[in-house]
Parts: C-alpha cells; sequence; structure tokens
C-alpha cells in the first residue's frame, strides 16, 4: 500500500460498484433525513413525477415512495446498482410507482417541465453542485423543487490535512452561505437548508461497511487494488472522525421561481 492514500476516482469503477452495491446507502444519509427535508416539498398528488439522480441502489428511494405520492424514476449510471433498485422496488411491491433506468445525470432523459421533484442524495457532486443545479432545472415544472445532499464546509478555515483531502476528491465543497447562494443564482428560491446529524455517517454509512469491508477483502485476497480501494475507505471514516466539526452534509431545498 503506498503511504498516500488515493482518491476515490483513481479507482476502477467496477470495483467501487461492486463494494457499494452491497450497501443500503451509498453515501451518507438516513430515513429520518429524508423524510426531513420531503417536508419542505409541498403540492405533490398522485400525479406528480419524481426523479431521483443518482440513486444507487435505492435505500433513500423507497422512503420517498412510501411518504410522497406520485411516480418516481430513479437515475443511475451503473446497471448493478439499477438492477438491485428495481429488484428492491419490487419486493417493497412499489414496481407500479418506483422504475429505475440506467442513464447519465449529465444527460437526463425527461422533458422540459416534466418533472416536479428533483431528488438527489450525496450524488449532485458527480456533475457538480452549480452545475447540477443549473442545467436540471429546465426539467422541472414552474414552482416544481430540487432537494440534494452535498458535501460542505462547516468553517471559513480548517486543518490542512482535511482541506487537501476534499480539494482532492472534490474542489466544488464550500461553507453553507456560498452554496444557498448557488441554489438562489441557479433561479431557486432556497427553502431549508440543514446539517446531516452525525449519525447519518457513523451509523449509517461507515459502520455497515465493517462487516462489508471483511467480505469484500476475502473475496479479493490477494488483490493490491482492492485492498487499496479498502485502506482508502477506512482513511476517509478515519478523517471523518478526526475532522467532523469541520465538515459535514447539508441539505439544500429549492422551489423553481
Amino acid at each position: 500500500m503506498s503511504e498516500d492514500p488515493k482518491s476515490i476516482h483513481e479507482f476502477d469503477f467496477e470495483l467501487i460498484c461492486e463494494y457499494f452495491s452491497t450497501l443500503e446507502r451509498q453515501g451518507p444519509g438516513s430515513p429520518e433525513v429524508t423524510l426531513k427535508a420531503l417536508s419542505f416539498v409541498d403540492n405533490l398528488t398522485t400525479e406528480s413525477r419524481i426523479a431521483d439522480v443518482g440513486c444507487g441502489t435505492g435505500g433513500q428511494t423507497r422512503v420517498l415512495a412510501a411518504h410522497a405520492p406520485g411516480r418516481i424514476t430513479g437515475i443511475d449510471l451503473f446497471p448493478i446498482f439499477i438492477d438491485l433498485f428495481n429488484s428492491q422496488a419490487k419486493k417493497a411491491n412499489l414496481q407500479d410507482r418506483v422504475n429505475g433506468i440506467v442513464a447519465s445525470m449529465e444527460n437526463l432523459p425527461f422533458r422540459e417541465e416534466e418533472l416536479d421533484l428533483i431528488w438527489s442524495e450525496g450524488a449532485i457532486y458527480n456533475i457538480g453542485f452549480e452545475r447540477g443545479l443549473r442545467e436540471w432545472r429546465r426539467f422541472l415544472n414552474p414552482g416544481g423543487y430540487i432537494a440534494v445532499s452535498e458535501a460542505s464546509w462547516f468553517t471559513e478555515e480548517r486543518p490542512a490535512e482535511i482541506d487537501a483531502f476534499w480539494m482532492d476528491a472534490y474542489p466544488g465543497i464550500d461553507t453553507i452561505p456560498n452554496k444557498v447562494a448557488q441554489v438562489q443564482k441557479a433561479g431557486y428560491l432556497p427553502v431549508a437548508t440543514f446539517i446531516l446529524p452525525e449519525n447519518c455517517w457513523t451509523e449509517h454509512f461507515y459502520a455497515p461497511q465493517v462487516a462489508a469491508r471483511e467480505t469484500f477483502l476475502k473475496k479479493h485476497a490477494g488483490n493490491k487494488t482492492a485492498e487499496e480501494f479498502i485502506a482508502n475507505e477506512r482513511h476517509e471514516a478515519e478523517l471523518y472522525s478526526k475532522y467532523r466539526d469541520f465538515y459535514g452534509y447539508a441539505f439544500y431545498v429549492g422551489k423553481k421561481i
């Protein structure tokens, strides 16, 4: 293993997908947080169209479907996630209202003003927060909502180690006030912003990975790339434990104006 941990972007996508497909959630979050964000969204009906962009295997999507009317389309680039997404939706008897398709968030398969709500938990960073807000806006009806969770700084200044880690992993990270300003600049009324509790990271994201890591390493015994990838995931968890006062995820809910 090299002394300096790699960025996750340096690893093979198939390896990453295989690992994260074993988890309920592919990023920090919780059912309680999903419902809290949903509570700021008004006027959904059985005719509403909802898109969950970067849906992963759909842990949060099923929470949405259980508490919001309308039809939900999950979008993810990776077929293994969408296969699991649709399988889990069927097990939950949601297949009539919830469907996942393989597509890119850079080219969403919707008509202009077709959607009433765009949802994205921990995924908009793949296209970039500002770009996603700007480009996805045209798919929303006037008065439609966007709700996304995004890595955010809690302070203006932070230790060099964590600053360097995030500048490499996601240079688009910024402070919460700056993110809210970006929501408004992109053509939305900022409706709500709140920080995800620490248990969204510790209990719902990192804790399930303990067993997943051991299973993954056994399956890929002797595979240096797999070992480096797991070392990278452990390092990320250690950084959060050390520096969680300086960063985390925040939910941003905006209304198209």
